[in-house]
């Protein structure tokens, strides 16, 4: 398990394995919180890079009559 330091600006480095295993490129936007006592940090994915991923879910809609 990689260790990381805490710098003077409270900054960390991401490893470069996980780097690149998690998709993180420069730019990527994280989200960060406290979960049970532990920091975690999920890369946000943009909504175009979901598209295709619930192939089995079904989209047909029952609209009302009255409804375009």
């Amino acid at each position: 398990m990689p260790v990381v330091k805490v710098s003077p600006k409270f900054q960390v480095v991401i490893p470069k394995e996980i780097r690149e295993n998690s998709g993180i490129k420069v730019g990527s936007k994280m989200d960060i919180f406290v979960y049970d006592g532990r920091i975690e940090l999920v890369p946000l994915k943009s909504i175009k890079t979901l598209k295709g991923s619930l192939p089995e879910m079904d989209t047909n809609i029952q609209r009302d009559s009255d409804r375009l």
